[in-house]
């Protein structure tokens, strides 16, 4: 058993954990549960040895210990799967297993942890090929490998920090499995997430932190989901946002026969065609690397295309630059909204108006200035999305996650878009963020706006889309109506497995 007693962390300006307690049994899927910012992963950074914590102590199996550094926590039975994985591309799978262990020497025999490897992965369900190398690998096989490097390691306590948000339906399936099974062996599991489906299809016990403090530790039988969110939030929260019936329009958005190369002049989206209409959402799904990225930035206009066509409300504008698309009522939601969506090092209120130049949501006087029209602006804009910010004129690299994203929104939803492409939008976002997107969203829906959704989560997906296109390899291979009885469905569509038939 593990028991972290009033572990405290501070950070310049921002106490992230709050004089936790916390106990691991023996056998369990504990999951730690809360906003963005609540403290889960900085307290399992703690447990891994790459904070120290500032004061409390922890035990295991009665007897405190001083956890140092990753390798001193592994030395104790306690491994790590962080959310970006640390593999080296060039090193099979056997070596980046045994990579950092000291004790295997310099010249380690990898014909026995080539068996090793084997026999823990017939064991939990984690077959992958130990001679294979590491950029051979899918993203799900790539889990796999960071799981068994910590199994190889005997390691009793494994902490899987968001370990479902690269992963495919099945191979979620696979996870749990896997889970279920080294709960059977007696491994202990600290399980960070914020979908609460999975929550509660997974734990056992489920401990919620807010503000760095520990809410409450809950028996999963003795819980639910709309319990769940509202103590990760402090107030009642939709977790499940209904999706509303609109009678669509005419054709807004369509992409014709495009294709795109990506940044290595290698062909991301192949001969992709579809249609979205007034009062749709029409989500894409797929596992991240499929030309979503290129496929959305050429229909904005970052990318040009080597062939097809890009039409808005009948408006051919493939060869248009972005400020006549936006003037024609395109908006676009990156994926990326620190790097692509804002300017870190601009206020609120300059990123709220980056596009004033072409949308004059503010009129301009070229002799006049209209810093007074875009402070009253931007204040009001704030108020209506919700912004938690001290003032417009803070910095935007200074607001958490959730809030940058709603300057996105305030941004780009403003302006009464005809379309909207809306990447990932929930992507990092924790529930109460997330479902004030999905409000959002559905409201340009009502407002008869052609949404184009991307995105990699079924449940979001499920949530919002009309209809689901699945695409592959830079192409759309299939579409299937977005009902949980599709799932699986899906899910194999992403991983390769031939569609349903095309649909216009």
């Amino acid at each position: 058993m593990l028991e972290m007693k009033d572990i405290a962390k501070s950070f310049p300006g921002v106490k992230a954990v709050d004089d936790v307690s916390f106990v691991l049994k023996s056998g369990e899927v504990h999951t730690l549960l809360g906003e963005n910012g609540a403290g889960k992963t900085t307290l399992m950074n703690i447990l891994f040895g790459i904070y120290r914590q500032d004061s409390g102590e922890i035990l295991i199996d009665g007897k405190h210990v001083k956890i140092s550094s990753p390798h001193n926590a592994i030395a104790h039975g306690i491994g790590m799967v962080q959310q970006h994985f640390t593999l080296v591309p060039s090193f099979t799978v056997a070596e980046n297993t045994v990579l950092g262990l000291r004790e295997l020497g310099v010249f380690p025999r990898t014909g026995r942890v080539e068996r090793r490897i084997r026999e823990l992965g017939d064991t939990y369900g984690l077959k992958v090929d130990p001679d294979a190398r590491a950029w051979t690998l899918s993203v799900g096989e790539k889990q796999r490998v960071e799981i068994l490097k910590i199994l190889y390691t005997g390691a009793k306590i494994l902490i899987l920090d968001e370990p479902t948000a690269v992963l495919v339906p099945h191979e979620t399936r696979a996870l749990f499995d896997a889970l279920r099974k080294m709960k059977e062996a007696d491994t202990s599991v600290v399980f960070i997430s914020h979908k609460l489906d999975e929550v509660m299809q997974i734990s056992d016990r489920i401990t919620v932190l807010r503000k760095g403090l520990a809410v409450d530790t809950v028996d999963k039988k003795a819980t639910t989901k709309a319990a769940l969110a509202k103590m990760m939030v402090g107030r009642d929260l939709l977790v499940d946002v209904p999706r509303t019936d609109v009678e669509t329009g005419s054709k807004i958005l369509e992409v014709k026969n495009l294709r795109v190369n990506d940044d290595r002049g290698l062909t991301a989206v192949n001969d992709i065609s579809f249609t979205v209409r007034a009062g749709e959402v029409l989500g894409i799904a797929g596992v991240e690397g499929n030309g979503q990225r290129e496929l959305a930035e050429c229909i904005y206009g970052m990318r040009k295309p080597l062939n097809g066509k890009v039409f808005i409300d009948g408006q051919d504008i493939t060869r248009t630059p972005v400020r006549k698309r936006v003037q024609l009522g395109l908006s676009f939601i990156p994926q990326d909204r620190k790097g692509m969506a804002i300017s870190p090092n601009l206020s609120v209120e300059e990123n709220l108006f980056a596009k004033n130049y072409a949308t004059q949501s503010v009129p301009s006087h070229p002799l006049l200035s209209n810093r007074t029209g875009v402070s009253t602006a931007s204040r009001k804009l704030v108020r209506d999305f919700s912004i938690v910010t001290p003032s417009e004129k803070t910095r935007a690299k200074y607001l958490s996650g959730g809030n940058i994203q709603k300057v996105v929104l305030a941004r780009e939803l403003s302006s009464s878009p005809k379309a909207v492409i809306a990447a990932q939008p929930t992507r990092g976002l924790d529930v109460g963020a997330m479902e004030f997107v999905y409000k959002t969203l559905l409201e340009q829906k009502k407002k008869g706006a052609a949404v184009l959704l991307l995105a990699g989560d079924l449940d979001e997906l499920f949530r919002l889309a009309d209809r689901v296109a699945v695409i592959y390899g830079g192409k759309l291979v299939g579409y299937a109506s977005p009902d949980s009885s599709n799932r699986e469905k899906i899910g194999l569509m992403m991983s390769g497995a031939s569609g349903a038939g095309d649909e216009a």
